[in-house]
């Protein structure tokens, strides 16, 4: 899913070039563009494409094409696009892997026109914010949404089981014992799924347990101190109780989906599954959300998607002005009523909410908010975190220690860390 990214000296020359070359074909007011929107494929799309249209409608010289990828081709194709001059005006991007576009000089600042249009920043979740701040002066866009986690769990399945529903004050042990329960081999049903999933998964463990992936000062790994194996044994221990399927079978068929199908009872996971869950006819009925176990505290991991443009388009004036608008109040107020996703601008909770009357406990997720702590960014991001199936896998099988397994790992992240 996450690759390295490899942008060479001449590329790079070659992109600012292209960006001083296109700061002078600015359109003028009256002429009509039109401007590529780069989003991946999922539930949020007709919600993009009515924030495309609304902003038309407000722009009527500017109009906005959606342009949607399967999740492995937008990111294969956004990185070859970046490089060629190809990419699309505004599109998408994770602050997991921004560092090599902004400091390839790819994105467009926008801060100017942040500026200019007196956008209040207060209006953002701060910890977004500072997941996409590059630390050189510019902002190159505003987030869209935000996510925490949370645990979606099956009520039929628990109720075929005869286990009572999760309280807000489980503790991790209550979730193991809860797994075991309600696991049926004979009936293909598995208590909880257990993959090896940073963002939805032992990241948040990591901080329950007072640990952090990376240190404070950004500089090395802690993923291998005491209290972050401990929130990575929580997931191994499901493994090795068989509450889980393997990682084959995760491999073969996503949690997510097996949990679409009737087959896990609980899934740790973020408010962004919300509207394909409620969508889901056959199971959104027996659909409920419940806060995660504590271990030694609370704690989630929350990040969000944000809107930026490509600092080669041709059309800058217009795309910092669709920016502005796809991450502002009309547009999260369209997200909001859709359900699409929780958006960043604040406000838009109880819309998001009244979207989905009939999951009742999606408070839970807003709730979140206030023990949330930023998604571990530092560094090239999408490089260490795309190691961590090579070197956790062990862990998960049982295979090695995870002990052994987090020392690996975190030695490798510290060589990415170092590097400039």
């Amino acid at each position: 899913m996450h690759k390295r990214w490899l942008i060479a000296p001449a590329i790079v020359a070659a992109a600012a070039l292209l960006t001083a070359c296109s700061s002078g074909s600015t359109p003028s007011s009256n002429e009509k563009v039109t401007i590529t929107y780069g989003v991946w494929a999922g539930t949020q799309t007709p919600a993009m494409k009515e924030i495309a249209a609304a902003f038309t409608k407000e722009n009527p010289n500017i109009t906005v094409k959606v342009e949607e990828r399967p999740w492995p081709e937008y990111w294969s194709t956004l990185q070859t696009g970046a490089a060629g001059g190809t990419a699309p005006d505004a599109f998408w991007m994770l602050a997991q892997n921004i560092r090599p576009y902004a400091s390839g000089g790819q994105l467009l600042d926008i801060s100017g026109e942040i500026k200019a249009e007196n956008v209040d920043l207060n209006k953002y979740p701060k910890a977004v914010l500072d997941l996409y701040d590059q630390g050189d002066g510019k902002i190159y866009g505003l987030p869209k949404d935000v996510d925490t986690n949370a645990v979606w769990f099956n009520k039929a399945i628990f109720d075929k089981a005869g286990v009572a529903y999760p309280k807000s004050d489980w503790t991790w042990d209550d979730f193991r014992e809860t797994a075991k329960k309600l696991t049926d081999p004979a009936a293909g049903v598995w208590g909880v799924a257990a993959p090896i999933d940073y963002q939805g998964g032992y990241y948040n463990t990591i901080l329950q347990a007072g640990g952090q992936v990376i240190s404070k000062d950004g500089t090395k790994a802690e993923i291998d101190s005491p209290e972050a194996q401990a929130g990575i044994k929580f997931w191994t221990d499901l493994q090795a109780d068989k509450s889980s399927p393997t990682l084959k079978q995760l491999s073969d068929t996503e949690a997510e989906t097996l949990f679409e199908q009737g087959k896990i009872g609980m899934y740790m996971s973020g408010a962004y599954w919300a509207l394909q869950l409620y969508n889901n006819k056959d199971i959104a009925p027996n659909v409920d959300i419940a806060p995660m176990p504590t271990g030694v505290k609370q704690a989630t991991v929350t990040s969000g998607i944000e809107n930026v443009g490509y600092a080669n388009t041709k059309h800058p004036d217009a795309v910092k002005k669709f920016l502005l608008f796809a991450s502002g109040k009309e547009a999260a107020d369209i997200q909001a009523k859709t359900g699409a996703v929780l958006p960043a601008y604040e406000g838009g909770e109880k819309k998001w909410m009244a979207a989905m009357p009939d999951f009742k406990n999606l408070q839970v997720f807003i709730d979140a908010k206030k023990y949330s702590v930023p998604l571990p960014v530092q560094g090239n991001a999408a490089e260490w975190q795309g190691d961590q199936t090579k070197y956790l896998t062990g862990a998960w099988d049982g295979t090695t220690s995870v002990a052994d397994a987090t020392k690996q790992y975190a030695d490798a992240i510290d060589k990415v860390l170092a590097e400039k």
